[in-house]
């Protein structure tokens, strides 16, 4: 559910028409309802009631200031990929000791930023990854409180780039070395074991891959427990999907059901990172028509938001709903929406039913609150473009749009092209 509808053939975000918006600001740019984040975040939670849960927003979905803070002040935790999620969760407010590094690629830079902060935990991927922590930890004098990520070599029947639980996927231990890397771990001076991390991949639609996962997590955990080893948290991962087009994925009741249901006798505290599911349909990108073309064998839309605004559709080949933001012309087109960029590739939708829209006309672009702005470029020189949430009847910039000067900012010609 979200707070982006129509009234009177008018698209509102809240309660502010979208229109209204893109005549202050311009466009294209990316609009957030601050109604439906909390929505979401406060549905997923009760989901779980009664549970021992720490609920970890995974940051890469939407690493905006405001989108970040508003999960801090709603008592979220973060799960982070990467140095910069990390110092941007710190500035939001997010409390260290509810903060999950995950990661095939940490840096030792990384590794030491993470320990001086105090993170929960480290989710390791690979033994030399445990090998430098262990190390790393040493040298600041810290233990390092780690669990290891598990592949469970789950089929999570989604995109084959969001899948992460394959055995040909580079996320993870196996499980049939699982037990094996937790031994050696054991053994590591300046390493503290804590707790059991999966994470088999994104847009998942439906619930059995993730009891599937729990099963093999599930043997682990008792042999664990057989050999000593103590445990606090079972990290579960993310990848709950949403609705773009014709999916189905499971309720959130449903989804927290299938979880539970294998965890009855797992006394842990249950982590969970969902990413996509809080923001994905708490966002649209707004984009103005510029021109349109017909071609011997196409019609095509072309607007001012390209795929360096929005990879999605090119890179996955992703389905996005595409709105008039004023639904006034009755008829239809089928055409591929299309924007800027010298590329093929570049395009929004193909051969999709819309509006016959004109140029002047606005478009949104639904269900692009998560791995949009985050996944955008300055390709072709373009200035990555604002970010504006809404909070009832107001609006805020929360991200301003770059300008020409944004696009050389920390470059420099060399001395010796000076007098070329």
């Amino acid at each position: 559910m979200h707070h982006f509808k129509y009234r009177d053939s008018e698209l509102y975000c809240e309660d502010v028409p979208v229109q209204n918006i893109a005549a202050k600001i311009g466009t294209p740019f990316y609009l957030y309802s601050q109604a439906t984040l909390r929505r979401h975040f406060q549905a997923f939670s009760e989901a779980f009631d009664g549970v021992s849960k720490l609920i970890c927003y995974s940051a890469k979905a939407n690493t905006n200031l405001a989108v970040l803070k508003l999960f801090a002040d709603l008592g979220c935790g973060l799960d982070i990929v990467s140095g910069g999620e990390l110092y941007r969760g710190l500035k939001a407010g997010f409390s260290p000791d509810r903060i999950v590094y995950s990661g095939v690629g940490k840096t030792v830079d990384e590794i030491d930023y993470a320990l001086d902060t105090g993170i929960l935990m480290f989710n390791v991927e690979s033994l030399a990854e445990l090998e430098l922590i262990n190390h790393r930890a040493g040298k600041l004098k810290r233990r390092a409180p780690v669990s290891i990520r598990v592949n469970p070599d789950v089929d999570p029947n989604t995109h084959p780039y969001t899948a992460t639980g394959l055995k040909k996927n580079k996320f993870g231990i196996g499980s049939d070395v699982a037990l094996e890397s937790y031994k050696v771990a054991g053994e590591l001076e300046h390493i503290e074991i804590v707790g059991v991390d999966c994470h088999i991949g994104s847009q998942i639609t439906e619930a059995e891959p993730f009891q599937a996962a729990l099963g093999n997590l599930k043997d682990l955990i008792n042999e664990l427990k057989s050999l000593g080893t103590h445990i606090r948290y079972l990290d579960m991962g993310g990848g709950l999907g949403i609705t773009y087009a014709d999916e189905t994925p499971p309720s959130l009741r449903e989804y927290a059901g299938a979880i539970l249901t294998q965890l009855k006798d797992v006394e842990l505290q249950l982590i969970l990172e969902p990413g996509r599911v809080l923001v994905g349909n708490a966002g649209i990108l707004v984009t103005e028509v510029l021109y349109r073309k017909s071609g011997e064998v196409k019609n095509f839309v072309i607007v001012d938001a390209g795929m360096n605004d929005l990879m999605r559709p090119t890179l996955y080949n992703a389905f996005h709903a595409i709105e008039p933001v004023v639904n006034s012309r009755k008829d239809l087109i089928v055409a591929d929406v299309v924007g800027p960029i010298c590329e093929s590739g570049d395009f929004l939708a193909i051969d999709r039913s819309i509006s016959n829209v004109q140029s002047g006309d606005l478009l949104a672009v639904m269900s692009a609150g998560a791995y949009g702005y985050v996944m955008s470029s300055n390709y072709c020189s373009r200035p990555r473009v604002a970010e504006v949430m809404v909070n009832g009847d107001q609006f805020s910039v929360v991200k301003a749009r770059e300008g020409y000067e944004d696009l050389v900012r920390g470059e420099t010609v060399p001395p010796f092209l000076e007098n070329a």
